[in-house]
């Protein structure tokens, strides 16, 4: 059946985000359609509303939610109404040569679903009846959201919609990076570039790994104060030093694991030359289609350095989903302490003006 829903929108790029009400259609055969409860707020749907990510507007954003199911299409039998789902912004089909080695987040057929359904089509409409596409297959700043069900987790119930949410980008992204990608090992020296809400996050991940030293570099006093909170063992700001990677190498003596969570080639650079000798620096942050990295190529032969991406954490969603749930379930990562502040979906457009002033370790948008 057809909702009506509030949704938060990106009418053209460069423009404030617009909440408005739109139609979402009820499942076809392989969806499932979602009540949604808790929506986080993250750089990459600004970047979608700036053309840093390249989403055609008019599109509904959001990709970092968790909800329960209302409505089943045909043949869905993974899910039934009343399952609490946790949304994955990457498509994955189970068949291809990516996804039957292990590595779903890279699935040679994600990009049908960009900004669609896999079908190509979508069920959202605004309100004069126009096709509005959804922020990664699925546009869950919203208060319903019709998906596949490759974009869709099952997770435990008894946990807190505005916790399991984040678990669909900022902390998969950041604990996957250091738990899938860098494989980082106990006793390790560690430094994080960037403390947002992916940053907090490799932050804790570090902790959880066993790191001996987990260095965190930012331009905010506020964030490196959250930082500590999270395990930080030290601080740098970069704002007060001259060369934030020679820095961190006074410190550390050059680490063994850098990660980069801002998505700015300059920042990776600074990342990678933290390194000691035969260090790997992860590139996390999602930067401007156009921006560059410059390293000193001898290095990676010389010194065995490498430098790698880390998208959405390496993540195998069906199997992290739950796992790092179970973390926090046992006390061993902060989920509850990430939600800085919750807002209401009127208030979107503060909460997206909260975030770019850096005020929150995650702002979430709660649904009644």
């Amino acid at each position: 059946m057809d909702r009506q829903a509030k949704a938060v929108i990106c009418r053209e790029w460069g423009q404030p985000v617009q909440v408005e009400t739109i139609t979402v259609e009820g499942p076809k055969r392989d969806e499932i359609t979602l009540k949604i409860g808790a929506c986080g707020v993250c750089h990459s749907d600004h970047s979608a509303t700036t053309g840093k990510i390249q989403y055609p507007a008019p599109l509904v954003l959001g990709h970092e939610a968790a909800g329960v199911v209302i409505e089943v299409g045909e043949g869905v039998t993974a899910f039934k109404e009343g399952d609490h789902v946790v949304s994955s912004f990457i498509s994955m089909c189970g068949k291809c040569r990516q996804c039957v080695r292990g590595r779903p987040v890279l699935c040679e057929n994600a990009r049908k679903a960009m900004f669609t359904l896999p079908d190509g089509t979508v069920r959202t409409k605004g309100a004069d009846g126009e096709d509005l596409n959804v922020f990664g297959a699925c546009g869950v700043m919203a208060e319903y959201a019709t998906m596949h069900v490759d974009n869709c987790i099952k997770v435990d119930d008894t946990i807190p919609m505005q916790n399991a949410a984040l678990v669909g980008c900022a902390v998969m992204t950041g604990v996957g990076a250091v738990f899938n990608t860098a494989k980082v090992e106990p006793g390790s020296r560690t430094a994080v570039f960037g403390i947002g809400g992916v940053g907090l996050n490799a932050i804790q991940g570090c902790v959880t790994a066993g790191a001996e030293m987990i260095v965190a570099v930012d331009n905010n006093e506020k964030k490196l104060e959250m930082a500590r909170e999270f395990g930080a063992t030290h601080t740098v700001n970069i704002s007060e030093v001259e060369d934030g990677a020679k820095a961190v190498k006074k410190l550390t003596g050059g680490v063994d694991y850098a990660f980069e969570c801002v998505g700015a080639g300059a920042v990776v650079e600074q990342a990678y030359k933290s390194l000691g000798r035969g260090g790997t620096a992860v590139v996390v942050g999602v930067s401007d289609p156009k921006d560059k990295t410059s390293i000193t190529t001898l290095t990676l032969p010389a010194d065995e350095k490498t430098l790698k991406g880390s998208w959405l954490g390496s993540a195998r969603p069906q199997y992290d989903f739950p796992r790092i749930l179970g973390l926090y379930k046992t006390g061993k990562l902060k989920l509850d302490e990430l939600v800085t502040r919750t807002y209401h979906i009127d208030d979107a457009p503060q909460a997206f003006d909260d975030m770019l002033a850096g005020k929150n370790a995650r702002g979430v948008i709660v649904f009644d």
